[in-house]
């Protein structure tokens, strides 16, 4: 057990690092890394698993930061571990450092999460917790990997709090531990004037089990830590009452603790010293950015415990990898991240189905082939058809985890959030539903999931007005333009940061669903329809012509010596199919392309594009949501037909006929687009 006083002195070196580099940087949040510094210090010297040598191995705990403006305190705690330098410091919040104003995505240096957004980044824990869970109902022991969370007062204020603490005492994950750093401060007021709730007792109803601590005394920390550890029914708060800017005083030499205005600038602004500030915590102010001797001991100490404690996991990882040679290939291949085996070419599909089944007939092959993945539907399943996976296997249930379905009830962000967390745990494939009007609600998800490139399946459903007598409220319009502008948004490796896909028929589908599992690096959004779909006329084998829609965009018939190209993607490709024919009547020719996606189709070669949609030909396109969608593709001097507003309720084939998605329309705009 580590002295008291070695531990107070780690705790000061922290706020010591953290309130310099920010002071350094002329920009940041000391106030809540200071006032958080003993928690992180007592489980990084004490508790938290994991390999010195290896960040990645699989059986390590997880710690899940939820309020990224606190990341000082994250980076002096790694700087103590050894994941950082001392310069990686003084840069923090500099181009190209690897210490960002809030922390992204390093497993290698010790950042299980990017945060910033609050309240999303314990949620990620939920996620990663029943992750934890589901893998050790299928491989055992290898995976008993506490999860720990941190979050501060704007992450209990979220609304997603709501669904994350609701779900995970739902399901009991009691190895899920959450420390909240409660201090009372938050960036422009003190919480009581907005805030007077009873967190205990809402987390206790939830099925938590609540331990409130003073959050700055070592003892109670690590006997709370203890505690929450030998809890086996539920999930753990420990609330702990802290000090908002523990140490900061004035020149004077006054405390300047518990004070506002250093939750969000450095502590010269703020109205505190740091040099003063420093002396008190027992640092020099002309060199802050060092690791007290006696600090550096402790955690050489902690290194050799958890190295010795690495090589008796590894060592009872062996033997159990020798009795269980093939639960052994499993868990190497599920944590390598690759696509998984399906033969795409053996899903039968009901012709002239709506796409949506479609994908439940898929979901049905992947519920039995696919045996590390988990989907889960926000009260639609029988809706969304995720019901089709469903039906082969059953939901994640307090202390039964052999299921791979988890019923998340009417909460999409949460969802989303745990989804990305199972994501972020690694060694699952989770995929997630809701209708398409819906991913108004996902959308912080999404946009942090193509941050950090995790390969999260959305399923969206009832794509568009179609969704008829339900009215506008459920009628997507606006929701595909904003989705695919994650195709044209580029992630940090210079990749399309999201694969969208919206497909034209029921093979276009099972292709979209090859491409999503197949898709290892960034999330992919799935559109599909509510109504039935009549399948794309076909020369051969339908599905091996929709394999083209792994480029993105395609042709699917043509007439010689077309005058028009007419394009689409999903429902609107058939009633270009139908257009076409009134129009050939006519004896305009035409090419119809479907363009499942734009970014797709943007990522190949010129050439490719050239060929699918030449410059010199007049353009028509079609789409259910507003015509920027396929502005892109048609361009200034095409046409398009579209939405210029929400929809209407009423039955599907009237809107049809009311808002113009009908081949006799297709034929009046082409015509006169050709004058």
């Amino acid at each position: 057990m580590n002295d008291i006083k070695i531990l107070n002195k780690a705790a000061d070196n922290i706020r010591i690092l953290a309130a310099s580099m920010v002071e350094k940087a002329k920009s940041g949040h000391p106030g809540g890394a200071m006032g958080g510094a003993d928690f992180i210090n007592i489980l990084y010297s004490e508790f938290l698993e994991y390999d010195p040598k290896n960040p990645r191995w699989e059986g390590r705990d997880r710690f899940f930061m939820d309020p990224g403006h606190m990341s000082p305190m994250l980076y002096s705690t790694l700087a103590l571990v050894g994941k950082y330098s001392m310069d990686d410091l003084k840069q923090f919040r500099q181009w190209g450092s690897v210490t960002p104003g809030h922390p992204e995505l390093d497993v290698d240096r010790g950042v299980e999460n990017t945060s910033g957004p609050l309240g999303q980044g314990h949620a990620y824990a939920v996620g990663a917790a029943i992750a934890a869970k589901f893998l050790k109902a299928r491989l055992g022991d290898v995976m008993n990997q506490t999860i720990y969370a941190f979050i501060s007062d704007g992450g209990i204020q979220e609304e997603v709090s709501q669904g994350a603490g609701r779900i995970a005492g739902h399901l009991g994950l009691d190895n899920l531990v959450m420390f909240y750093d409660s201090n009372g401060i938050q960036l422009s007021t003190k919480v009581a004037e907005v805030n007077e709730e009873n967190v205990a007792a809402k987390y206790e109803a939830w099925g938590w089990k609540v331990i409130t601590i003073e959050g700055n005394n070592p003892e109670a920390i690590r006997k709370s830590l203890k505690e929450a550890k030998a809890e086996k029914a539920k999930p753990t708060l420990i609330i702990g009452k802290t000090i908002m800017g523990k140490g900061a005083v004035t020149k004077e030499g006054k405390s300047f603790e518990n004070q506002v205005s250093t939750h969000g600038q450095p502590l010269g602004d703020a109205g505190a010293s740091l040099e003063k500030t420093i002396e008190n915590l027992g640092g020099n102010p002309q060199d802050p950015f060092v690791i007290f001797p006696e600090v550096k001991e402790l955690y050489a100490k902690r290194e050799a415990e958890l190295l010795k404690l690495v090589e008796e996991k590894k060592s009872q990882k062996n033997k159990w990898a020798q009795e269980n040679p093939e639960l052994a290939k499993k868990l190497e291949v599920w944590f390598s991240g690759v696509a998984p085996k399906v033969d795409w070419s053996k899903i039968e599909q009901k012709p002239n189905a709506a796409t949506r089944a479609a994908s439940a007939t898929v979901l049905a092959t992947l519920a039995q082939q696919v045996e590390n993945m988990i989907v889960s539907s926000a009260d639609l399943s029988n809706s969304d058809k995720t019901d089709g996976f469903l039906k082969h296997t059953h939901a994640l249930t307090r202390g039964d985890f052999s299921g791979a379905f988890l019923q998340a009830g009417v909460a999409e962000f949460t969802m989303a959030c745990l989804c990305l967390g199972m994501s972020l745990h690694g060694g699952v494939i989770p995929a997630c539903a809701t209708f398409f009007v819906f991913s108004d609600y996902m959308k912080p998800v999404i946009r942090v999931a193509a941050l950090m490139e995790q390969p999260v399946k959305f399923i969206w459903t009832h794509d568009a007005f179609r969704v008829g007598e339900d009215g506008p409220t459920h009628e997507p319009v606006e929701q595909e333009a904003q989705i695919r502008l994650m195709e044209k948004l580029q992630n940090h490796k210079g990749h399309n940061s999201m694969l969208v896909l919206r497909p034209a028929d029921v093979q276009e589908a099972t292709v979209a669903w090859k491409l999503a599992m197949e898709n290892t690096h960034t999330p992919t959004g799935l559109i599909f329809s509510r109504q039935n779909i009549k399948d794309i006329p076909s020369q051969g084998k339908r599905y091996e012509e929709a394999l083209q829609s792994e480029k993105g965009a395609y042709i699917v018939q043509e007439d010689k010596n077309f005058e028009v190209i007419l394009l689409a993607s999903g429902s609107e490709v058939s009633t270009l199919v139908e257009g076409a024919e009134l129009l050939r009547k006519d004896g305009i020719k035409s090419r119809i392309v479907s363009v499942p996606s734009e970014g797709l189709f943007r990522s190949q070669s010129k050439e490719y594009q050239e060929s699918i949609l030449p410059k010199d030909k007049k353009k028509f396109g079609l789409t259910a949501g507003l015509p920027v969608n396929l502005l892109g593709l048609v361009g200034d001097s095409g046409k398009i037909w579209g939405l210029e507003s929400f929809g209407y309720s009423a039955p599907a084939s009237i809107l049809d006929q009311k808002l113009g998605f009908t081949p006799e329309n297709v034929y009046k705009q082409v015509k006169e687009y050709l004058g």
